[in-house]
């Protein structure tokens, strides 16, 4: 998981700071040693590190800090602020041509994933409206241009690709033809994988740049790199010039030095991160959602709005439904369980979720739910909707067809009996909506077009 190291050590230090009624300069000199460290052993560029702790120090030892009536909190905000300005400050979008197609260049290095990541490009962009053509137009790596449109026929989005040419100005221009006759409004190029200091390559770049002026040059950087990722960022942009990064396997980075150095180094931002191997494993970079997960504080608006995609929301009212008449069985089980298997794994879900972070011993297994789908699947339809007929024999063969044994068939059921008795205590319990009354409604505002 990203930043796992340096989450883990930034959660202990501001903990112990919140706990603190004063702080002296001998405990912030101690604390931002510890930060110091925390940020070189996450791969961050020494420079940055060094620049981050003066800032850090200069408004912490402000007056108004000492002198306030909970300073352990006045500078874990601080410490927030600080890290959300070095991952960028607020978000970067995409810049759409006005006058449509928009022409969107995906450069790096080799095997960074680029031919992945414009197909997670592409489909997140759909979602947003648009509709892409994806470009093939690394002509040397065998086989790029069968795998850009294998990932093209997966998520049903058109690939253009001249196999009988090697001329890669040639035929972008030839997809821009084919885009403004199918009326595609983004045109996505996957450019071939190349080393910054090969000059014939970069060449080839700056004449696609000169002939087709793409709106957006994003350069796709593997987070896994660490420092280096930085560096690649730097040449590229001063060879070509970019106007953004994607970060692709963030999810396998435990250090994220990359991320926390390339904004500060290059002066641009990062504007997407590819958090796994699913074609809709792409997110738009939120800097202060970022410093939030990092600091153990949670990230409520992204599980929201994977919850909005993936949730149906006549399912969801169906569901309401059954709830208030206590009908819900094993099949509205499996639904809700598919529908949060879309939002992504769970242990990435729970990891979003504020205070999650600091329990160490909560360990999610996602192939333990796959288990529980075979479960269910392997029940009669009767079975689904009377969990009481499962009697020992049922049970036996449930088991033998799900591939498990009699005792994890057990233990999921009694965990579905205690789900059904929990949904039934709140739908009865008044002490739920007593708790309700005491929230302020100013801390739900960002929250007043959520739907459950």
């Amino acid at each position: 998981m990203a930043f796992e190291g340096l989450s883990s050590r930034l959660q202990e230090i501001t903990r112990k700071l919140k706990g603190k009624a004063r702080i002296t300069e001998s405990d912030l000199k101690e604390m931002l040693r510890e930060v110091k460290l925390a940020l070189l052993e996450a791969d961050v560029n020494y420079k940055i590190v060094k620049d981050f702790i003066a800032d850090i120090n200069e408004k912490a030892l402000g007056q108004d800090v000492l002198k306030s009536l909970t300073p352990g909190q006045q500078v874990v905000k601080i410490v927030k602020d600080e890290l959300v300005e070095l991952l960028g400050g607020t978000e970067s979008k995409i810049n759409f041509n006005p006058n449509p197609p928009t022409v969107i260049m995906l450069v790096g290095l080799q095997g960074s994933g680029k031919t992945t990541t414009a197909g997670k490009l592409a489909n997140l962009l759909r979602k947003q409206g648009k509709n892409p053509l994806l470009v093939a137009c690394d002509v040397y790596r065998p086989a790029a241009i069968k795998q850009l449109q294998v990932v093209g026929k997966q998520l049903n989005i058109p690939v253009f690709a001249n196999e009988e040419s090697k001329d890669v100005v040639h035929i972008a221009k030839q997809a821009m033809n084919i885009a403004i006759s199918k009326l595609n409004d983004v045109v996505i190029i996957d450019t071939a994988g190349r080393l910054h200091i090969d000059e014939e390559l970069m060449q080839e770049l700056k004449n696609l740049k000169l002939n087709l002026k793409p709106y957006e040059i994003l350069l796709v950087v593997d987070a896994m790199t660490g420092q280096d990722a930085v560096n690649v960022a730097t040449s590229f942009n001063e060879e070509i010039g970019i106007d953004g990064v994607i970060l692709t396997k963030l999810d396998g980075d435990t250090r994220g030095g990359a991320a926390l150095s390339v904004k500060k180094v290059t002066g641009r931002p990062i504007k997407f991160a590819a958090t796994g191997e699913k074609l809709s494993d792409i997110e738009v970079f939120y800097p202060e959602r970022m410093a939030s997960r990092i600091l153990g504080m949670g990230d409520v608006l992204s599980i929201i709005e994977k919850a909005e995609e993936a949730f149906d929301e006549e399912e969801a009212l169906k569901l309401e439904q059954k709830l208030r008449k206590q009908e819900f069985d094993l099949d509205d089980y499996l639904t809700q369980l598919r529908q949060m298997k879309k939002m992504g794994s769970f242990s990435s879900i729970l990891k979003m979720i504020p205070g999650m972070n600091a329990l160490k011993d909560v360990k999610i297994d996602d192939k333990e739910f796959v288990k529980i789908e075979a479960i269910i699947c392997s029940m009669t339809k009767k079975e689904k909707r009377n969990p009481k007929l499962l009697n020992g024999s049922r049970r036996k063969r449930i088991a033998t067809g799900a591939g498990v044994t009699v005792q994890e068939v057990n233990k999921f059921m009694n965990s579905f009996e205690m789900t059904q008795k929990m949904m039934k205590k709140m739908k009865n319990d008044k002490s739920m909506k007593n708790m309700l009354k005491g929230i302020n409604p100013e801390d739900l505002k960002d929250l007043k077009n959520f739907k459950m």
